[in-house]
């Protein structure tokens, strides 16, 4: 690479990577996972249950490629990670602040303990293959995300089911589809692991054509071009970025530190806004005791930022 391209190049490289595999020992994986991390300064968090592995982490682009190495090779995975799968993309600043093993009941939390993608699973459709599916006319398209992650982007025609968190989907599926009418059910989610879920609970439910997005919408926005793309905005991701467009690139929304909304370009011009103290969505909604403890807490920020450091969980800027 020459000195122009090194220059150009974003020094970061975050890698977003899941797999359900049983994992009946998942807590005995803690320890070596956070002490390779660390091992080579990568941060960002990683989730382990007994159903697998669910992480996004960044750092240098040679130190990922280790650490990934290190899951897919060590022999204190048994080869359950051999083959394990993982989305790049780039950013200029490092997207998190510290590194986090986590041990938890499920992966992505649903709450149904019956549900185990490691069992059954809907049927994976490739990225380029995806449009086809969805233009079908007798496909229903879901969108498996939470409302504040619908409400700045998502595909033609899919419907939003106003969910709050992944929890409510089992009732949004009682209460809506009907697998007699509902014959084809196409879902996404922004990497694949959430729309993976939904697939074996509705296979569960007892429906037939279940489909789901491989590699999420953030595949797909790598893979298809903007001039063939059915996605209409921009995707939410959970980190600093908040937002990425079509090839990935950072996107145009910020966040609101009170209510960690996603927020617009227009909503960042609101007289309701003042960073990390309130935003349009949470003005009225924040007691005059918290906002008092999130002025402070802003004004921390700006002091650590005059000093050349970084206040702990500040938002960094795109």
């Amino acid at each position: 690479m020459s000195e122009i391209q090194s220059q150009i190049q974003p020094q970061y490289l975050t890698a977003a990577l899941y797999k359900f595999v049983a994992l009946p020992d998942y807590v005995a994986l803690q320890a070596p996972i956070y002490a390779a991390c660390e091992a080579h300064q990568i941060k960002g968090t990683i989730l382990l249950a007994a159903e697998g592995i669910n992480g996004t982490i960044a750092g240098l682009p040679e130190n990922i490629h280790k650490v990934l190495h290190f899951l897919r090779t060590s022999a204190a995975f048994e080869g359950k990670f051999s083959n394990l799968e993982h989305k790049e993309s780039f950013a200029d600043e490092h997207p998190f602040y510290r590194m986090k093993v986590k041990l938890k009941k499920e992966i992505v939390t649903m709450g149904v303990p019956s549900v185990n993608p490691n069992n059954t699973v809907g049927t994976y459709v490739k990225p380029e293959d995806w449009n086809a599916l969805i233009s079908d006319p007798d496909v229903i398209l879901l969108d498996t995300r939470n409302d504040y992650e619908v409400h700045i982007g998502t595909f033609k025609g899919a419907v939003d089911p106003k969910t709050t968190t992944f929890r409510e989907f089992p009732k949004y599926v009682a209460n809506n589809l009907d697998k007699a009418k509902h014959k084809k059910v196409a879902m996404f989610c922004t990497g694949g692991i959430r729309c993976e879920k939904a697939s074996s609970y509705m296979l569960e439910q007892g429906f037939d054509e279940v489909y789901h997005l491989q590699g999420g919408i953030l595949k797909y926005l790598e893979t298809v071009p903007e001039a063939e793309s059915l996605w209409q905005g921009e995707c939410f991701v959970f980190d600093q970025r908040v937002a990425v467009k079509h090839g990935l690139e950072v996107g145009e929304y910020d966040q609101c530190y009170a209510c960690r909304m996603p927020l617009s370009p227009s909503e960042l011009q609101s007289s309701q806004y003042t960073p990390g103290i309130s935003c349009p969505h949470c003005y009225d909604k924040t007691s005059e005791e918290k906002r008092a403890a999130l002025t402070e807490r802003q004004k921390q920020v700006i002091l650590a930022n005059q000093r050349g450091e970084t206040h702990i969980g500040e938002k960094q800027k795109k």
